[in-house]
């Protein structure tokens, strides 16, 4: 028996995103141009694929994108979300989901947050692995000098994420 993945394109202001869905929940969100990366991705987590174009994507999802996209922070929709790794993945990735938008955290500063701070190659592995981008936010990870390393939707993108989130922050007097 196949798994079949849907697909469905989503117009963003930093290009097209691809969102894949198993059975109403996503397991990749990344950019169309990284579609190559999506395949290797679910290849690994899925056998026997049927890929399926023009397809939907969970409504909150959907909701979750143009929010933010519109510059308004809401819940994530991990009800919706099937993140499927190890569970050394699963802790990086949510590692990242707890990083304060607005903020970022570098590789090593996130393997001491995991209290694993010899394994700063192996939190970088996981975040490049990160099925679901933007919405496990690993584009908040940067260098321990402060600049701006490895993204798989590329630096512009990165930056112009966390400039987006900078703006969404809340003011406080």
């Amino acid at each position: 028996m196949s798994t079949i993945i849907n697909i469905m394109r989503y117009d963003s202001p930093i290009g097209r995103l691809g969102l894949a869905s198993v059975q109403g929940r996503l397991v990749h969100l990344d950019f169309e141009d990284n579609d190559d990366r999506m395949v290797l991705i679910q290849s690994r987590r899925f056998k026997n694929i049927d890929w399926l174009e023009n397809g939907m994507a969970p409504a909150s999802v959907l909701a979750w994108l143009d929010a933010y996209f519109a510059g308004r922070n809401i819940p994530l929709p991990m009800e919706d979300i099937d993140m499927r790794g190890t569970d050394f993945q699963k802790s990086v990735w949510q590692a990242l989901i707890d990083i304060p938008l607005g903020t970022h955290i570098s590789y090593a500063g996130l393997a001491e947050k995991l209290n694993n701070p010899k394994a700063v190659r192996a939190v970088a592995r996981a975040n490049a692995l990160n099925p679901v981008s933007i919405i496990v936010p690993c584009h908040r990870v940067i260098g321990s000098d402060g600049t701006l390393t490895g993204y798989a939707g590329g630096l512009v993108r990165k930056r112009w994420l966390l400039d987006h989130e900078a703006q969404m922050m809340p003011v406080f007097a």
